[in-house]
């Protein structure tokens, strides 16, 4: 149940073009509990949902894209200067990260940037792994572009609080039950700037712009240009795996569920298997991976249990699960280091 393949390149995948109809999640909405009814039937049914009039201005959401583009945009030397580090930030080129192993002959056809919570070196949490400062591109050849990326994962962690507190409502808790300083209170939260060259996928033969994967925190918010290519299996046990293709919505975030809150709703709340495929142009989207802190012991909510319906996880440290994620997914370091000597 960490996560579950996707069956492509065999008789069992069945990939439909249909459009699914997400429910709209409104953060200006005065009644929250129409918002928690919209919520908790889209986290049973499909895992995904839309969020609208979430607070972030659109010319600063046009201002990331733009810096994301011009960030991709730079030859393949500056880039490799901000190589991802041990603590996950900088660059991922082509092909770093392989999330569907089965079913991949390479790794995902995109670049990546991450860009996580900035920890000074001289403070006691860099020594952990996922905590450190980030590692940003020249000002002078990106003027403005830190400065964008700072202001835009600060307003995304509000968003994402704001949505964690309609989630803790619809599973029966307090509605701050997430701001806890062990969850969202210090978080690990991670920006994602991505890029999808303009390749068409081949699940029958293996090429993926990302391959089928559950994301591993509580919840991600997507950001996407107006080019298809997000998928979503809403039954990640049934065979045929069914495959829809989610559209985007300018302006709105798509958010899906991840593998802690499976394992806090006692799979209540599944997390959402997805995946990318290249349609032949290139795509730009940001993801925001919603993470509780390093320290943060995830075991069954007390309202997501009985002695009819036990918990089906074991307590698990989100560090140790973090770090054996990413190490299952992304490739070594070392190789890198091989290559550039």
């Amino acid at each position: 149940m960490e996560k579950k393949q996707s069956g492509t390149g065999t008789d069992t995948d069945s990939v439909t073009k249909k459009v699914p109809f997400l429910n709209r999640i409104d953060l200006s909405s005065p009644d929250i509990h129409q918002s928690v009814s919209l919520l908790k039937q889209a986290c049973l049914d499909s895992g995904i949902f839309y969020v609208i009039n979430h607070g972030i201005s659109e010319e600063l959401m046009e201002e990331v894209f733009e810096q994301n583009k011009k960030f991709f945009g730079l030859p393949l030397s500056e880039k490799m200067k901000v190589l991802r580090n041990e603590k996950h930030r900088g660059y991922t080129p082509l092909f770093d990260e392989i999330l569907d192993p089965d079913n991949q002959v390479h790794g995902d056809l995109k670049e990546g940037y991450y860009i996580g919570v900035e920890v000074p070196e001289d403070d006691p949490k860099a020594e952990k792994t996922f905590y450190g400062p980030n590692v940003w591109p020249s000002d002078d050849i990106l003027p403005g572009w830190r400065h964008t990326m700072e202001k835009y994962h600060l307003e995304a962690l509000e968003v994402a609080r704001a949505i964690a507190r309609i989630i803790a409502l619809a599973l029966d808790l307090e509605a701050d039950f997430f701001d806890k300083p062990e969850i969202l209170g210090q978080p690990l939260a991670f920006l994602r700037l991505l890029k999808y060259p303009g390749q068409i996928s081949d699940p029958s033969n293996g090429l993926y712009g990302a391959g089928a994967h559950t994301d591993y925190g509580l919840i991600t918010l997507l950001a996407t240009d107006d080019v298809y290519g997000l998928q979503i299996c809403k039954d990640k046990y049934a065979q045929p795996q069914v495959w829809e293709f989610i559209a985007p919505l300018k302006g709105a975030f798509i958010v899906n569920l991840g593998d802690m809150l499976e394992r806090w709703s006692n799979c209540l709340f599944k997390s959402t298997l997805h995946r990318v495929l290249g349609n032949g142009q290139e795509r730009y989207s940001i993801a925001y991976f919603v993470e509780p802190s390093y320290d943060c012991l995830v075991e069954c909510l007390p309202t997501c249990k009985s002695a009819k319906n036990p918990p089906k996880f074991p307590p698990v440290m989100y560090g140790d699960y973090l770090g054996q994620r990413y190490k299952d997914t992304h490739i070594d370091l070392n190789v890198y280091n091989e290559l550039q000597s």
